[in-house]
């Protein structure tokens, strides 16, 4: 094979050029720290780092987004364990309320400590986050939950947010409530479960009350109709002098009989009665329906109940039992959500944890397809180094060989 000058000098700068552009690109990867400079070094490593660095950057932000509710429900279990010691300290005064050797002074004074601990609970449950956003709202976040308004006839304490509550993505299968709206927790407080007399003929009272609640409470939810009003009404009729008939308004049923003896006490499913009456005499008890209040507004209740010297001890008696029951009703529904608030907590940090083993095992087979083996590419480094200083020593010599030498 006839080998001319030309393609010596082509074979070598191709050589040259091939050594200089393999130790530079070998210089790149150690400067950068990545095995992977063009998808054409490798294309399946290529299209294998960009689907991981997809699943990293997704990772990423449901760590931002899992921060974003561990502050929230942070937050509000914080409001809520405060919410709760206020109104534990209205409960105690509620019930030395409740004692009936209280002066108009004594109650004006527990009145006064209940009137700031209303406005602490209105406060707290106007509680705002580090955005300014109020976190009892439901959507409306941008106005406050609620408003008191102490000149209005009634519901003095009106919730002026919505429904709402926020849900967070903490992983491609895990989604969780961050928020919770005041509405559900602080406004739909049941009340105390009551009654009320009419069609009373020849009956007078002289005292009466819901001796046990709980009684009662069983034998309203378990009779109370809420479609037809004559099955709430259940009629006493005095038959003899010594026996009450209680029979359904509604149904004509007879319900119970019971001992009787007038100005005597008699109990009925937890309500205690006593009055004057005789045979042929009758009244009604109603079964009220069921209620439901603001936790702030039965303390702004008993406030009033405080201050108004018009309440007759048998009034005050029942706006104190009204206010136990709001009161413990309110607490249960925060120990339910603080309970929730809780379990989200706990799903949130092990979605976290799960979510840390997951950008470790990506980030381990990102890092085994793309970053260079520094060992590896150094002595590489060396090799083409020695490979292109002996083609450019070498070339020299090859180019000064003539036959014009031997001639």
């Amino acid at each position: 094979m006839r080998v001319t000058t030309n393609l010596i000098f082509d074979k070598n700068y191709r050589s040259i050029n091939n050594s200089q552009g393999q130790l530079s690109d070998i210089q790149t990867q150690l400067a950068s720290g990545k095995k992977l400079l063009r998808p054409s070094d490798d294309p399946v490593g290529a299209s294998q780092v960009i689907r991981l660095t997809e699943e990293i950057d997704k990772i990423s932000q449901y760590k931002r987004n899992n921060d974003l509710v561990t502050n929230a429900l942070e937050l509000q279990e914080t409001s809520l364990r405060s919410i709760n010691d206020v109104v534990n300290r209205a409960r105690v005064l509620t019930v030395q309320s409740g004692n009936g050797i209280l002066s108009a002074p004594d109650k004006q004074a527990l009145g006064a400590e209940i009137e700031q601990l209303r406005n602490q609970v209105i406060d707290l449950m106007n509680t705002r986050n580090a955005s300014g956003e109020y976190i009892f709202s439901g959507f409306q976040s941008s106005s406050q939950a609620f408003e008191f308004n102490p000149t209005a006839a009634d519901n003095h304490i009106e919730f002026v947010g919505d429904n709402g509550t926020n849900v967070v993505q903490l992983s491609d299968s895990v989604t969780i409530q961050s928020t919770t709206s005041g509405k559900t927790l602080f406004e739909d407080v049941r009340a105390r479960l009551d009654y009320s007399f009419s069609n009373v003929r020849g009956v007078t009272f002289d005292d009466y009350r819901t001796k046990n609640q709980g009684s009662f409470d069983q034998f309203h939810n378990s009779n109370f109709d809420p479609a037809v009003p004559l099955n709430n009404q259940y009629r006493f009729d005095v038959v003899t002098a010594n026996e009450i008939q209680v029979t359904n308004v509604g149904t004509g049923a007879l319900v119970d009989t019971l001992p009787f003896e007038s100005g005597k006490l008699v109990t009925f499913n937890g309500v205690e009665l006593t009055m004057q009456a005789n045979p042929g005499d009758s009244f009604q008890l109603d079964l009220n329906r069921p209620e439901k209040t603001n936790l702030a507004e039965t303390l702004h209740n008993l406030f009033l109940g405080l201050n108004n010297p018009n309440l007759d001890q048998q009034q005050f008696s029942s706006l104190v039992d009204d206010t136990l029951v709001g009161i413990d009703n309110g607490l249960n529904k925060m120990a339910r959500e603080n309970s929730s608030v809780g379990s989200r907590l706990n799903i949130a940090q092990s979605v976290e944890n799960t979510l840390l083993d997951a950008e470790v095992a990506f980030q381990k087979a990102r890092s085994s397809i793309e970053d260079v083996d520094y060992a590896y590419a150094s002595s590489q480094f060396a090799k083409q180094e020695t490979a292109l200083e002996a083609a450019f020593a070498s070339f020299p010599r090859i180019a000064n060989l003539s036959l014009f030498n031997y001639i």
